[in-house]
Formats: C-alpha cells, structure tokens, sequence
C-alpha cells in the first residue's frame, strides 16, 4: 500500500475502532479467495459479501427509498428520456466499458467521476431529482462509479463479462423495454418489467441483450452493496481513488 493509502486507512480504524475495516485489508491481502466460479474475472471480491448473483430490489431496507422513488416517477422519467433522445441525441454517447467502445449502446449521465453531472438536470429533470435526493445525499450512491440512462440499440449485445468488484450493487429501472430484451446473470436470465427495477451483483458474469425492434433504455444506479458498512465504503473510496491516480485515470 502507498503512504497515502495507509494514512487514510489509519484515519478510518481511529474514527470507528481497529476491526472497522478488516475485510478490505482481508481483500488486499489475498487471504480469501473463496469466489463463486461465475466472480472470476472479478478483481476485487470482498469477503463477507454474500455471494447472491440476484438480489430482490425491495428486499434491503437501505435501498427501499431509492427503489420506490424511481418506481414512482417512471412515467415522467419515460417520458423525458424519450424527450431526449429524440431532441438532444447530443447529450448520448457511446458507451465505454473499461477499454471497450460500443457504439450500439449509448449512455446520458447523471453521475460520473463521483459528482453529480449537472447538464443532465435539465435534460432528464426527474430522474436527476430522484437521484439526487435518494442516492446522491444519502450517500447510498457508490461515488467510484456512476448513474446513466443505458440504451441498447436494436441488434445490440452486451458480452458476458464481470465487473471490476463486488462491493457495490447495480440497480436497474426498466425505462422503455420493448419485447425481445433480456439480461443474464450467473446463468439465470430474466427480463425488464417496464416500471420495475431488478438489482444484481455484477461482480458475477452477466450479459444483455436487445433483439427487438426499437432501443431498450434502462437507468443504471450503481449502489453501495447493503453488505458493506460506513467505514468499509470510506476505505474503498480511499483505496480506489488513490489506485486510479497512480494508474494515471484521476
């Protein structure tokens, strides 16, 4: 660990007592490596995370205010995203996952490089707001990640792939889901109920697609895990942040 890394981490066990953040140097230190089969091309697996691939969206206290929220305002939010797409096509991009551009998967952010992107207020002025009041100020966001209407064009893949880690947990709300989409994780596929939202652990292998006629959007929130605790979350962003500087992406 850099000196940086270790005063931040010496900061957290004063504040919250000396186990506070166990686990995490448990995960730098490679003691555990009991993974699922389907987690290894994860890079971090915390331990102590459960190892549950899909997760019900109401089924963690913590993440009931954000579920409910975004669930209440589809319609509206529906209604700006096809708003944008059709008025403000400029506001979209070409998804980048790590190295990989795909230009038949487009992304409008809301939060990026941990802070709330401010142009997409008035673009998608709802979904902003709930993302705002519900995950950005109650810190259930994971700021090392992001938020972003994700848009699947017709035709369109996403490989199956595991994300970086397992601390964090990605929330979906089904925006505009026309029929022939589907995503797969850890061997199970499911569908979107337009309106509803499914929650997974994408330290596990998943893949989607959209084999319909018209574009397939989603919200994406990528949320603290509810198995990590306050000073558990203090650390990783220490950690992470500190990593991505050295590797020259901060």
């Amino acid at each position: 660990m850099t000196p940086e890394i270790e005063n931040a981490f010496a900061a957290i066990r004063d504040k919250y007592g000396s186990e506070s953040i166990v686990r995490v140097e448990e995960m730098l230190e490679a003691k555990t490596r009991q993974r699922h089969p389907l987690q290894k091309g994860a890079k971090w697996v915390m331990p102590g995370i459960s190892q549950q691939p899909w997760h019900d969206p109401y089924g963690h206290p913590e993440l009931i205010p954000v579920v409910h929220a975004l669930e209440a305002n589809h319609a509206s939010i529906k209604a700006e995203l096809e708003t944008a797409w059709t008025a403000r096509r400029n506001a979209f991009s070409d998804y980048e996952h790590y190295l990989t551009r795909q230009q038949d998967w487009q992304a409008l952010y809301l939060f990026r490089k941990g802070a709330l992107v401010e142009e997409s207020a008035d673009t998608v002025p709802t979904a902003f707001k709930v993302l705002k009041e519900h995950a950005v100020d109650t810190e259930k966001i994971c700021p090392l990640l992001e938020c972003h209407f994700s848009t699947l064009l017709p035709g369109a893949a996403i490989a199956p792939h595991c994300d970086l880690w397992n601390f964090s947990i990605n929330l979906h709300l089904a925006v505009d889901i026309p029929e022939g989409c589907g995503i797969t994780v850890a061997g199970e596929s499911r569908s979107w109920d337009e309106g509803k939202c499914l929650l997974f652990d994408y330290s596990f292998e998943h893949e989607a697609w959209n084999r319909g006629v018209r574009p397939r959007t989603c919200l994406l929130v990528d949320l603290w895990h509810p198995d990590t605790t306050v000073p558990e979350r203090a650390a990783l962003v220490a950690l992470i942040t500190e990593i991505r500087k050295l590797m020259g992406e901060a």
